[in-house]
Formats: C-alpha cells, structure tokens, sequence
C-alpha cells in the first residue's frame, strides 16, 4: 500500500559490466484513473517518474476503457527537440493559468501491455506494464488461471525480451494482494512459478508488487507457511525492515523477489531500493518552508512540486544529484523571492531527458 510518490525499484540494475542496465520498477498509484491523469500537476509527475525506467509494473489502475492510461502514454511520449530553458519551466509549470505543462518527459519511445481488469467482484484493477521500445518487448503474456482461485487479483504474467541485457529473457509476475489474504496469496505465488515453467520452460521470474506484505497483514509466524519464502530458490531483494510507504506507517509492503540463475547472477549487487520521490527531490522540505511562510497556497506547491520534480530528472540526467545542486534550491528561493531573478535564468536551458 505504498503512496503515490513511492517506488519500489529493483533489479532496475540489471547486467554485469558491458551489458546493457535494465531498470524495473513497481509502483502502486492508488487508482490510476481520469481523475488523476486529468489532474495536471499528479499526472506530470507520474509520467516523468515512468519515464525513468525501462519497465514499470503500475498497479491500481481504475481505467476499465484505457483512456487514463492512453492520455499517460501520450504525456510520456510527446517530445521534440530541446529542453526548455529555465523560465519556460518556470512560466509554463507554476503559472496554474496555464493548463498542462512540459508535455513531454522522454526522448525514447514507451509502450504498455495490460491485463483486463481483474476482482472478485464490483471493484476491479488492471496490472500495466509500462515499458521502452528500444530496450525491451513482450515476447509472450498470459492470464494465470487461478484454478484454486487463490488470488483477488490473479497475476497477469509477461516475458519480455531484453537483447544486450545479461538477462536476454525475464519474465515478470505482478501482485496486488488483497491485504487480508495477504499470507495465502504470497505463498500461492509459488504455484504461478511452476505454472511459468510447465508453460514456458524457464525459471527467470521476477515477481513483484504491493504484497501487502508486514505489519498487521503478514506477521513473523506467518513466514514459514509462505513457500515463496521458505525456499532458498527464490531471493527476496527488500528487506522486512524496508519502508515502502510515504505516510506515517513503517511496513515492508512492496516487495520484489527473483529466482533462476541467470537472472539471479545478472543482478547488480545494490541495486534493489525504494525511492521516495517526495524525499529524493526535496519536495517534503521545500513545501514546509514556504506553507510555514504563508507564501504560496496549496494550488501552487502543487505546481512548484511539479516543477520541480521535472527539474530534478532533468539535472539527474546531467549527473548531479537532485539534493546537492543548487540550483534546485536556486529555484526554490526564486519563487519565495517573488520572481526576482527570473531575468537572469532566461538564457538557460534544461537539459533534454533522455531516460
């Protein structure tokens, strides 16, 4: 049950030296819908937050026909030419006037493949994968038939190919758990690995998600009882101690698990994290600081929240790091000082993303 700015990261490092770098990702949006994609300011992070990797599972997506995750796509895809300079940014996204903003965050071109949506009964979800052309495809996918119907929202299960990568081939298997199923549905995921290898021969897998899966939900006593867990087959890549929410809770819900050999020994060492974006770029701060002020009102930290995530990606893809570049902080005080140094900002220019 992550928030909306959390994501679980791992195996987003995948490939020993010389081999391409493949970053995975899962990311539980709290039902992804028309509301959120027609909210510019949630819908701009989303998309430029997608746009850093080159597969994202997205769970929660409340979006029966597609149109949310059409408008997404559009939002992720549509890029031309250079980046723009700093008071365009500036212009385009903290002016509330002016609708959509930096329409476009990545210069490679993304695709998704989706399940229908699933549930048990009115409520239902579609698993998304969201992933870029040029470093992967869908080889296969198929919906795990759930014969013991063990599942709320059984995996919708995808093998992609990945040429250049030390993986060559993975397949991913995504899981919402209902959170008080949560136990039952973790271990019957070790039936959908053998259902993987009886149906397509290997046992790269990686599975990943909101697995609900500490706290009041799945407890210490419950671990030995979860096969996905007991067996030394499969790696799990967060620790218990991991938070994987951005509210006052502390629980390991997100999770990401490997098996197979090659993909096992293909992972970097480190990689697996979880990234808050609201803490990586400063956003928890920034927001306090100027509310505490009484300088802007929330419509407005929305907006400079946007921004500013866009701005961190951008000095990102530069190689400096979004909390000790200046100009990140430059860009606060900019605002707090009521635009008194935007004339001097003219004639610099963001810097494309090219995730």
């Amino acid at each position: 049950m992550g928030g909306p700015l959390a994501l679980l990261a791992a195996l987003w490092a995948l490939g020993a030296a010389g081999d391409a770098v493949l970053r995975i990702g899962a990311f539980n949006i709290r039902s992804f819908g028309d509301s959120k994609v027609s909210d510019p300011a949630c819908s701009g992070i989303i998309a430029q937050i997608l746009a850093g990797y080159d597969i994202t599972l997205v769970q929660e997506v409340r979006d029966s026909d597609l149109s949310a995750v059409s408008v997404l796509m559009e939002l992720i895809n549509r890029y031309g030419g250079q980046g723009p300079t700093w008071a365009q940014v500036l212009e385009r996204c903290l002016d509330p006037g002016l609708g959509q903003c930096l329409r476009s965050v990545s210069r490679h071109e993304y695709s998704f493949v989706s399940s229908e949506p699933l549930g048990q009964d009115q409520y239902k979800e579609t698993y998304l994968f969201v992933y870029r052309k040029d470093a992967v495809s869908v080889v296969d996918t198929y919906q795990y038939p759930d014969p013991e119907d063990a599942f709320s929202r059984e995996p919708f299960v995808v093998k992609f190919s990945a040429p250049g990568s030390a993986a060559e081939e993975l397949v991913l298997i995504p899981l919402h758990a209902a959170p008080h199923q949560a136990v039952a549905e973790i271990d019957a995921l070790y039936d959908v690995y053998l259902d993987v290898i009886d149906k397509w021969g290997t046992d790269d897998m990686l599975f990943l998600g909101d697995f609900n899966a500490d706290c009041s939900y799945v407890q210490a006593q419950d671990w030995p009882a979860i096969r996905l867990r007991s067996s030394e087959v499969f790696k799990w890549l967060i620790l218990d101690s991991a938070d994987t929410t951005v509210g006052n809770s502390d629980c390991a819900y997100d999770r990401i698990v490997v098996c197979g050999a090659r993909l096992r020994s293909s992972l970097k060492p480190q990689s697996a994290a979880v990234h808050d974006f609201q803490e990586e770029f400063g956003l928890y701060q920034a927001q306090k600081n100027m509310a505490a002020q009484g300088l802007f009102p929330f419509p407005f930290l929305v907006w400079l929240a946007r921004a500013h995530n866009y701005l961190a990606l951008c000095l990102q893809q530069s190689g400096i790091p979004p909390a000790r570049d200046g100009k990140l902080k430059d860009f606060i005080l900019l605002w707090e000082r009521r635009h008194s140094t935007v004339t001097s900002l003219r004639s610099r220019r963001v810097p494309p993303t090219s995730l």
